[in-house]
């Protein structure tokens, strides 16, 4: 199932070019006890009720083309976003012989350097612009595999990582270039871009030969397969485990290939995903 939240917090499912507005299964979730909330998302920590629903009321929803809704974040309340820094072998050697982009730091393996993590405030949907901030330096675009945790769990083995995704998405991790720490230079309003929609694991199926590809403008800037990880999926979430709890809602970005580039004011950026769809995100200045 292909589920996205969009224009005024409308919850929909995608199917074939159209939206369809399910946002009374909303109901399934049950209402939070009071202060203080829950620190995960209620939606993906409720999904299995959820879908349910949307099977109930999907028959007489209404609709609107792709093309004619605003997308939001398709997840709205993350606890976490984590993101793998170097987690393309030729985007190591980039990140290394490219001084733009190491500013005289040492790029270590990502074995080495570990996982960092993004502001929840940065995150945004395909149809909101990313903002740059600090046009004296070059801000990067970064196609990234978003897996969208379903289940809580630490210290999880990468033989039952599987167990605990509830979805994909399209990511795009900007950046800053500079030489502060990656978590700050990459958590700039609006420098997380989730989308257009979520499509859940079961829909997805294998996830680990999807082909991807980003243009800016219409040039080709980065295309590779997620084969290629240096880290693949189920050892990513046994590494983010066994540093911290992953709660439903969590975002994992896997990191970017070769390729990265900088986007300015005015440039459009396209990031698209085999088996989960194409997204167009704006730029604009903050």
């Amino acid at each position: 199932m292909r589920i996205c939240r969009y224009d005024d917090n409308r919850l929909g499912v995608v199917k074939d070019d159209r939206v369809f507005d399910v946002t009374e299964a909303l109901d399934a979730i049950p209402a939070p006890a009071g202060y203080p909330l829950p620190t995960h998302d209620l939606l993906i920590a409720n999904l299995d009720k959820v879908r349910a629903r949307i099977e109930a009321v999907l028959p007489n929803a209404s609709s609107k083309a792709v093309n004619e809704v605003k997308f939001l974040s398709p997840i709205a309340n993350p606890g976490k976003l984590v993101a793998a820094p170097v987690n393309y072998l030729k985007h190591l050697q980039e990140a290394r012989s490219d001084e733009a982009i190491h500013h005289s730091n040492q790029v270590l393996e990502i074995q080495k350097i570990g996982l960092f993590l993004k502001a929840t405030s940065s995150l945004i949907g395909a149809g909101e612009p990313v903002k740059v901030r600090h046009h004296d330096r070059r801000n990067d675009h970064e196609i990234e595999l978003a897996i969208i945790i379903g289940k809580p769990g630490t210290n999880i083995k990468k033989e039952n990582a599987w167990d605990h995704i509830a979805a994909y998405s399209i990511g795009l991790d900007m950046t800053v270039r500079g030489p502060e720490e990656r978590s700050l230079r990459k958590s700039v309003d609006t420098y997380s871009v989730l989308g257009p929609w979520m499509v859940t694991a079961d829909e997805m199926g294998d996830a680990t030969q999807l082909g991807f590809h980003l243009t800016v403008n219409d040039e080709d800037r980065q295309k590779a397969n997620t084969k290629d990880l240096v880290l693949d999926i189920p050892e990513l979430i046994e590494y983010a485990s066994a540093f911290y709890t992953l709660h439903p809602g969590d975002v994992i970005y896997t990191g970017t290939p070769e390729g990265v580039g900088p986007v300015k004011p005015g440039d459009t950026i396209m990031a698209e995903f085999e088996k989960i769809g194409r997204m167009y995100v704006a730029v604009e200045s903050a």
